[in-house]
């Protein structure tokens, strides 16, 4: 009998978070979900799943999610490290403790969770883990700053957790997104974007389903760009 699969989803109590956990249960996945409000709770409840109320930057809450999650489900199949927005500002204004925020929300989590999670995965053979960053990790932007700079990090991260971890099945890709509809629409911006739109939470959603799912159990290690042509690296 197979037993039902479990995804952790972070930040998930609203834009492409919630859309990513709401991908998730169609696809079938027991959910165990986080935000700093109540919003994931509601949504966990919705859903049947876990919720907690806390941050992805404090070791205690995210300890205690996979611990929830493991006491109600007993597994965990796949992790999505999903993070709010970091702080902004002219590059060399930015304060120092906003740089060290940057760093602990969209990096040192990944690495925490993984900690965390990873030893499970490898009792049940595999997993997914699945990041999302920006497509600013490969083209910077002066208009996100520490998240271009931190991001770019991860992204090297996620090539070394590939190489790492690939033999026991645990795979790890990170998804990249260009203006994305829980942005309110520039339109200096929207002019750049070949597609002449904003991609939407459920765009994102879906790929981030795929990469979590065994249909893409051959990739691996890899920045996923979803930006509608917005970004120029070859």
């Amino acid at each position: 009998m197979n037993q039902i699969k479990t995804a952790i989803v972070t930040a998930s109590g609203k834009g492409m978070g919630a859309a990513c956990a709401r991908r998730l249960h169609e696809l079938g996945y027991k959910l165990a979900l986080l935000s700093p409000s109540g919003s994931a709770v509601s949504l966990a409840k919705e859903f049947g799943g876990v919720g907690i109320t806390g941050s992805v930057t404090d070791l205690r809450d995210i300890e205690r999610l996979v611990n929830e999650t493991l006491t109600r489900f007993g597994r965990i199949d796949a992790l999505i490290n999903n993070t709010g927005h970091p702080p902004k500002g002219d590059l060399l204004e930015i304060a120092s403790d906003d740089w060290h925020l940057g760093l602990d929300m969209m990096l040192m989590s990944v690495i925490n969770m993984s900690k965390i999670v990873v030893p499970e995965m490898v009792k049940l053979g595999g997993g997914s883990i699945v990041n999302i960053s920006t497509a600013a990790a490969i083209e910077p932007n002066l208009k996100f700053p520490v998240s271009s700079v931190i991001r770019s990090g991860l992204g090297s991260f996620t090539k070394l957790f590939a190489e790492r971890y690939a033999s026991q099945n645990i795979r790890m890709n990170s998804v990249l997104p260009g203006m994305i509809d829980s942005f309110p629409v520039n339109q200096e911006l929207l002019g750049k974007i070949p597609m002449q739109r904003y991609g939407t939470v459920d765009e994102v959603a879906r790929l981030v389903g795929f990469l979590a799912s065994d249909e893409s159990s051959y990739i691996t290690g890899q920045s996923v760009v979803i930006d509608g042509g917005m970004t120029k690296s070859v």
